[in-house]
């Protein structure tokens, strides 16, 4: 069982942004590896290209970021979940029902916590407030507190 974070923080540990600092001093204090999902590998290679389009990195960075990230799934920095894409979506709808109207989350967050959920992780790492929410009304440890 690994903790979870959210793709948010993935990017700002590995392309520099407002959050950098903060993200590298919470993963040297982080024992066990990072759950990393389909998910994550979707949202985090598309998040490097809008910032590429929106001129906040170039493609170098872009390639840069990449390759640490991949270098640290070798590494065991970044552990490969496979949580069940018919689990995760069964409990993103549970999350969804029970949240949603109260918190307002967006789908993506809820598919992260479900993801979160389902791969048995009790710490969800995040900087997205509304998404700290919803991790901790799904009885999740939310860091960076």
């Amino acid at each position: 069982m690994n903790d979870y974070a959210d793709t948010g923080f993935l990017c700002s540990l590995y392309a520099p942004d407002a959050h950098s600092l903060r993200a590298i001093t919470l993963m040297k204090r982080q024992a066990a590896p990072l759950a990393f999902t389909w998910i994550h590998q979707l949202e985090f290679r598309n998040a490097l290209r809008l910032r590429v389009f929106h001129s906040e990195i170039a493609p170098k960075q872009r390639d840069a970021s990449l390759n640490l990230l991949l270098a640290d799934l070798a590494g065991g920095v970044l552990a490969h979940s496979q949580a069940p894409l018919a689990d995760v979506m069964t409990e993103a709808e549970r999350l969804s029902a029970s949240h949603s109207e109260r918190l307002g989350t967006r789908s993506l967050d809820i598919l992260h916590v479900a993801a979160a959920l389902v791969n048995g992780s009790r710490v969800f790492i995040t900087f997205d407030i509304r998404q700290a929410k919803l991790a901790k009304a799904a009885g999740l440890k939310v860091k960076p507190v």
